[in-house]
């Protein structure tokens, strides 16, 4: 992948980490069924992955397209980190938690917040994306993340290299 497109990706993130570092406090109050984890995420339960959580409203679009394609993407963003430093501030094993804290049995979903105040998180899971629409396998996708974010990014959530 060229680096132009990255530039572009980036670009659109550091505008998305701008225009929402403000939007957890426009919340007000929450319905019922969100609750706050320990490191302050909201998180919300949701029938299923076709639902989108109530937090999403209002949002910029294109925030909520990260949530559509961390949804829609939900296998393939378990074999790819995170390199926001999520791993030690809020527990996430791999991308896809700053987006689902998790898939329950019956096909609900607990979705979290994080994603929506943080411009690598999305972008990790759009290129991401991207690159398996272009037929790349996932430890490809997985080589080229730790390659991209291998330095001037925290630490890596502790996600398992793919088979």
């Amino acid at each position: 992948m060229k680096r132009k497109p990255l530039l572009a990706i980036s670009l659109l993130a550091a505008a998305l980490i701008a225009g929402c570092a403000s939007q957890d406090n426009a919340q007000g109050g929450h319905a019922g069924h969100q609750q706050h984890a320990p490191n302050g995420d909201l998180q919300e339960l949701t029938a299923s992955a076709d639902q989108l959580p109530s937090f999403l409203n209002d949002l910029d679009p294109r925030i909520v397209e990260a949530y559509k394609i961390a949804a829609a993407n939900r296998d393939l963003l378990k074999s790819i980190p995170c390199y926001c430093g999520c791993g030690e501030s809020a527990g996430h094993q791999h991308n896809g938690n700053c987006f689902i804290k998790e898939e329950r049995e019956d096909g609900s979903i607990v979705w979290d917040d994080h994603g929506t105040r943080c411009g690598v998180c999305m972008e990790i899971a759009v290129i991401s994306s991207k690159l398996k629409q272009e037929g790349k396998s996932v430890k490809e996708i997985r080589q080229f993340i730790d390659n991209t974010y291998k330095e001037g990014y925290a630490e890596p959530t502790p996600t398992p290299m793919p088979s």
